[in-house]
């Protein structure tokens, strides 16, 4: 609660003129964001997978979507905090996506305490936060892998999901879904024009130097199959969505 009321009072001051992007001092370094006691926070593979056929499950499939979002504040909130030289539109972007996740939790939320469940519940994992670790050293990085990666995947992944609400008769929480993914569209367009902003400023082929840190970060990794509209709009091009369904036939 204090994270998504602090979010909403930096958005204010910032649509205010109330911040300033100057600072006489590097901003110190943030090598773990703000969680709350709860959920206790687990290797992935020890996170237990619960049938959505049952109430338990459809609440661990609402909390694992809910944990996601929750560490997607923070994602956003890092790039605003820690990056610094880049245009004002870029800070705007990024307060505005992290607001946006703030609504997202809360609608996920909700969904959750209407089952009698909340978040914190079950365990999680911190994959995320750890990517975003690991990308701290260079804000391309960060657009390439967190946007046009991990939220990108969940572009390709929610259709199904609810799909699988749907079936249950849970549509309060296909609704919500239907709002993230929208919105998470326009999160991933953010980063790919960031990204392709970086790659100009430094004379690299954006669609090279994404497939080289894709080997590297992810080791040509890609799961499939793809929400191609979706991506389309959110700034991937025919091309790129080739190259990662080829990626995924290895």
């Amino acid at each position: 609660d204090a994270k998504m009321a602090c979010v909403e009072k930096l958005q204010a001051a910032w649509r205010a003129g109330e911040l300033d992007l100057r600072s006489p001092v590097m901003p110190p370094s943030v090598d773990q964001a703000g969680q709350p006691g709860k959920p206790v926070l687990v290797p992935p593979r020890e996170v237990p997978r619960r049938r959505l056929g049952s109430r338990e499950g459809q609440a661990a499939m609402l909390h694992a979507i809910a944990h996601i979002e929750f560490n997607a504040i923070n994602l956003a909130l890092d790039e605003v905090y820690r990056f610094v030289d880049m245009p004002e539109d870029f800070y705007t972007d990024w307060i505005q996506v992290a607001a946006e996740e703030v609504y997202h939790f809360g609608l996920v939320r909700q969904r959750l305490r209407d089952l009698d469940y909340d978040y914190g519940v079950f365990s999680a994992h911190n994959g995320l936060w750890e990517l975003a670790q690991k990308t701290k050293h260079d804000l391309l990085v960060r657009m390439a892998m967190m946007p046009r990666v991990m939220e990108a995947r969940g572009l390709d992944v929610t259709p199904g999901i609810m799909e699988k609400f749907q079936s249950i008769g849970d549509k309060e929480s296909v609704a919500a879904l239907e709002i993230i993914l929208r919105d998470e569209v326009g999160h991933v367009e953010a980063g790919s024009r960031w990204f392709h902003y970086l790659c100009d400023q430094r004379n690299l082929d954006p669609e090279k130097t994404y497939f080289s840190l894709i080997d590297e970060y992810l080791h040509g990794h890609m799961s499939c199959p793809l929400h191609k509209e979706a991506r389309l709009a959110a700034g991937f091009s025919q091309s790129e969505l080739n190259h990662l369904e080829a990626l995924c036939a290895k």
